[in-house]
């Protein structure tokens, strides 16, 4: 396998590193500013030696050395800054993407894209969109990290295991997401029986919270450690073929009763990409939930004038 990594910022050096020393295969680390992917390779290549990982680890400003990639893994991109407008943000990530997209995809024709960078739903659509490929080959990150935060809040207020916690969180990844007690379990149990509908509200506003919350501590930076975690999982399902369940960004065809959209819901991931994607029989509020949040993507796609 070879996985190439685009943009050697803090999630996709982290990421680079846990997917090395998860020794799956070849890693290829790619950025625009000269040194930083060559740099952080060599500072993690000289730590196989200890950790024992055995597959080549390279950095680089040229594509060349992602050539034949498997998986494709973009994080490349700006952060809303102060005073910016969420469309100017699209405006600027969506050349990065685009670029990268185009520069990957002609020497790595095969492989399957995975999308970080934000806003994730409308740069997955555009993804999906440039280079053409059918939808299985192109998703992004969404529920599993955003699942992800609403365990470590479950776990904090009920003293449960996080291992415990089967998190189902969909729709946007950002203010429109949707968190679904019904369909989190605690120890095979709804969340909805655990606690009531106050707390089950906290919980789904601190969910919705949880990447700002994490800013509002780092005050010049944003979560790496959790969004690296969370797309390395994705990443072990295509590698080993494994068919494992996670909620992921997808465009929807059909399903719940939504077309021509990208949202997070739950899939199955393999080798080539999604498998299927699962529909869960939603209530009428569960509907409009998601629903809403589909309008809200389709307002960020629209800004994208493809």
């Amino acid at each position: 396998m070879k996985i190439t990594v685009v943009g050697a910022g803090n999630v996709g050096a982290t990421l680079a590193q846990r997917l090395i020393e998860k020794d799956f295969g070849d890693v290829a680390l790619v950025d625009v500013v000269e040194g930083i992917p060559q740099g952080k390779a060599l500072d993690l290549r000289q730590s196989a030696n200890v950790l024992g990982f055995t597959h080549k680890l390279v950095g680089s400003n040229s594509y060349d050395v992602t050539a034949g990639s498997d998986i494709i893994v973009i994080t490349a991109g700006i952060a809303r800054k102060p005073g910016m407008t969420r469309d100017e943000l699209i405006g600027i990530n969506a050349k990065i993407v685009r670029e990268v997209v185009e520069k990957s995809l002609a020497v790595s024709p095969n492989a399957v894209f995975i999308i970080v960078t934000n806003p994730v739903d409308a740069m997955t659509y555009l993804a999906l969109k440039v280079s053409g490929l059918p939808r299985q080959r192109v998703f992004g990150l969404s529920g599993v990290l955003d699942g992800g935060r609403l365990a470590a809040f479950i776990t904090e207020d009920l003293g449960v295991d996080a291992r415990d916690v089967s998190p189902c969180v969909m729709g946007e990844h950002g203010g429109s997401m949707v968190v679904y007690p019904r369909f989190t379990t605690v120890k095979g149990k709804p969340l909805s029986e655990l606690v009531d509908e106050a707390k089950q509200k906290a919980l789904a506003e601190r969910t919705v919270d949880g990447g700002a919350e994490i800013v509002g501590f780092l005050k010049t930076g944003s979560a790496f450690y959790a969004p690296s975690a969370s797309i390395a999982h994705m990443v072990n399902a295509v590698v080993a073929d494994s068919g494992t369940r996670m909620n992921c960004a997808a465009c929807l065809d059909g399903e719940y009763g939504l077309s021509d959209v990208v949202l997070g819901v739950p899939v199955r991931l393999g080798r080539r990409g999604i498998q299927d994607i699962i529909e869960l029989p939603l209530n009428a509020e569960e509907s409009a939930a998601l629903n809403a949040s589909a309008e809200a993507v389709r307002k960020m796609i629209a800004a994208l004038n493809l």
